[in-house]
């Protein structure tokens, strides 16, 4: 039952990344959630393993901390670089005769 607990916060942390971080019309709603989710189950789970006590207050903070770091790291690194691609594919696009040589 924590494990789903666990997962709903990397969920909403996710969530409060992506919708407060910019740049987030360059990629799909679901995806910053979907890192927090699963970065916040991996992370239960391992520190579960290492024998931390599933009641003890010191895996929630660290599963939902990585959760919450990994969402909005993932969120800043995106936006970017798709904001980066998309223009380089605009660029190669809208000169169709002009094909980069390959070595």
């Amino acid at each position: 039952m924590e494990l789903l607990f666990v997962a709903l916060g990397g969920a909403i942390l996710g969530l409060a990344a992506r919708y407060s971080l910019p740049r987030r019309h360059s990629y799909g709603s679901a995806l910053v959630p979907a890192i927090g989710t699963g970065v916040a189950v991996v992370m239960w789970v391992g520190l579960t393993w290492l024998g931390w006590p599933w009641d003890g207050g010191w895996i929630w903070v660290v599963s939902l901390v990585a959760a919450g770091l990994a969402s909005a790291a993932t969120a800043l690194v995106i936006g970017p670089r798709r904001e980066r691609a998309d223009a380089a594919l605009f660029e190669r696009l809208a000169r169709p005769g002009t094909a980069p040589r390959r070595a």
